[in-house]
């Protein structure tokens, strides 16, 4: 098997990649297995820089902060800010500590000095504005969302004031409260505040909609889409934190699809304005339907990409990453008998490999699913290749 498989193991490079897929992919998504590591992070920054010499990628999307990734996608269209800052405050979940995310922006920012706009490489956040303790503010995106549509349309068609919206919004804190995440009671979300500014959200964004055709003139196309995703943002925040504050057992499976469904709706509008390349966990971006044990309670719901295939179809491509190991979180040799251990046996180090030709050098019955010592490392389950496009097998990889 070890002899078949190096057979259709070719290196981690965009002509392999796209070879997988009859015409390229509008949005190609690269998953991980695991969090917390760069080596994965350079793999995707050097086929990121690939695609876009190559094949015309322009855009690179990471499971962070959308709202914050604005920040970044500034400094590397223009240069506003710096890159420390940018760094600092344009990324969430850590992101931004991370060497390779650094080195990501570095080159990005070099690639577009001089170049005109239409040539520009950009950056985007595609998760929603959440931590794992909390989930932010609807402020931000509302209040943002309510500015453009006060300046551009007739301010009798607006449902409230500034001021109604600063009012019923209150403190930033009443909303991040970090208990709220496993006690539903301390949640904003249900409040007759936070129901208020849902059906106000609702209709700032349908008066969005409704004045498209002035809009997409009054504005520049980049202002517009901002404009989408703050009305998008403000309406899955408050809708999440109405979540929050439910206290059935399907409570933290519904939180999770519509993290999900949030991130779904980023890639969508993303890939209206050309091919983009998505970094995330495998779990976010399988075609699969998603789970994990959450509380002791085992939790499904349907991922970004599996949204996201289900609506472009043919224009959706999935890589999902595999490891050898991860020595320092005590993931080590993986045992023959798995998917990982039949790719580690080939000895080719990190490679690309096409899922249905992997299958079919698995044979029948196949492989079993590995098991993990680290609850951070998710095995690839040999169930899921007839869904996946392409694997990225990294055999050995480093702490840094």
């Amino acid at each position: 098997m070890a002899n078949d498989i190096k057979d259709i193991a070719h290196a981690v490079q965009a002509a392999f990649a796209l070879d997988l897929f009859a015409v390229p992919p509008r949005v190609l998504a690269l998953g991980e297995p695991a969090h917390g590591v760069d080596a994965p992070l350079r793999l995707r920054n050097a086929l990121f820089r690939e695609l876009v010499e190559r094949a015309g990628y322009r855009t690179v999307a990471l499971e962070s902060d959308c709202v914050a990734g604005l920040l970044v996608d500034d400094y590397v269209a223009t240069g506003a800010g710096s890159l420390d800052g940018v760094l600092a405050r344009g990324f969430s979940h850590g992101l931004g500590a991370s060497a390779a995310n650094r080195e990501l922006v570095r080159w990005m920012r070099a690639f577009n000095d001089g170049r005109p706009a239409s040539d520009r490489v950009r950056f985007a956040g595609f998760d929603g504005p959440l931590e794992m303790a909390c989930a932010a503010s609807p402020r931000t995106a509302l209040t943002a969302l309510h500015r453009c549509l006060a300046d551009h349309v007739d301010t009798g068609l607006l449902p409230c004031t500034a001021e109604t919206l600063d009012r019923l919004l209150g403190p930033d804190d009443r909303w991040t409260d970090p208990a709220a995440m496993l006690d539903p009671a301390a949640s904003f979300g249900r409040s007759a505040e936070a129901r208020e500014l849902r059906l106000l959200a609702d209709d700032l964004g349908a008066l969005l909609d409704t004045w498209t055709p002035h809009l997409v003139t009054a504005v520049p196309r980049e202002v517009f889409d901002r404009v989408r995703l703050y009305a998008r943002t403000a309406v899955g925040l408050l809708r999440y934190h109405y979540w929050m504050a439910d206290a059935s057992p399907s409570r933290l499976a519904r939180l999770s699809g519509l993290r999900d469904h949030m991130m779904a709706d980023r890639l969508l509008a993303l890939a209206e304005r050309g091919p983009v390349l998505v970094h995330a966990h495998n779990s976010h971006l399988q075609r699969d339907i998603s789970s994990m044990r959450m509380g002791g309670m085992p939790l499904e719901w349907w991922s970004a990409g599996s949204i996201v295939s289900a609506r472009l179809g043919e224009d959706y491509g999935f890589l999902a990453t595999a490891f050898g190991t991860l020595r320092h979180q005590g993931v080590h040799a993986p045992p023959a008998d798995t998917l990982e251990g039949a790719l580690y046996a080939h000895g080719a180090g990190t490679c690309l490999v096409d899922a249905a030709e992997l299958a079919a050098a698995l044979g029948s019955p196949g492989p079993g699913r590995r098991p993990s010592p680290y609850f951070g490392y998710a095995p690839l389950d040999p169930a899921q290749l007839p869904r996946i496009d392409g694997v990225v097998f990294m055999g050995d990889v480093p702490e840094k």
